[in-house]
């Protein structure tokens, strides 16, 4: 039943495309003179192109204001440790590798060859922070370490065929003194 009431619907709509190609067809081959309405839609089209550059302008500045990364790369200039970190294949090079809980770190974040992702994850391996790293770009990943432990860096990005090589550890230490394994 479903399958005939689909079929009688498709005909009917077949039937009326089929119309409506057969009237433009038609309507087509009868000369008209366009003159006057081409002058009149040029004339409005000026306008109708400055009011929807002028609405785009305004929703991409009021869009783009609102986006986090101008103020996130000022305010990483002026606060926290800052670490060099520079992906290779297949691994990373980090300026430090050892932080104390409580201290904003700072890792910029970029890559020597191919993209890579800074994937930083704690010891139960939970993801705690993640950047790209691009050739010739820095990317800026604000952690303030919770937990004392050891941390590990991968590698987020499929990167070539030595991509699960790519693996660092950190270490964490708590505030005035060395971990004992805690």
């Amino acid at each position: 039943m479903y399958q005939s009431i689909a079929w009688y619907a498709t005909l009917f709509f077949v039937f009326l495309i089929a119309l409506a190609f057969s009237f433009v067809y038609g309507e087509s081959r009868k000369l008209k003179d366009y003159g006057p309405i081409q002058e009149k839609g040029y004339k409005i089209r000026k306008f109708y192109f400055l009011g929807l550059i002028t609405i785009l302008g305004f929703a991409s500045a009021l869009s783009l204001s609102r986006l986090p990364y101008h103020a996130q790369h000022a305010q990483a200039k002026e606060m926290g440790k800052v670490v060099k970190v520079t992906g290779m294949q297949f691994s990373w090079e980090l300026s430090d590798d050892h932080f104390t809980v409580g201290e904003p770190v700072m890792f910029h974040v970029t890559s020597n060859d191919v993209t890579h992702g800074f994937g930083l994850y704690d010891e139960n391996l939970h993801l705690i922070g993640q950047t790209q790293a691009m050739p010739g770009y820095t990317n800026i990943l604000q952690v303030t370490f919770k937990k004392s432990g050891t941390y590990k860096i991968l590698c987020l990005e499929y990167c070539s065929t030595g991509h699960h090589l790519m693996m660092k550890d950190i270490v964490v230490e708590p505030k005035g003194g060395s971990s004992n394994g805690d």
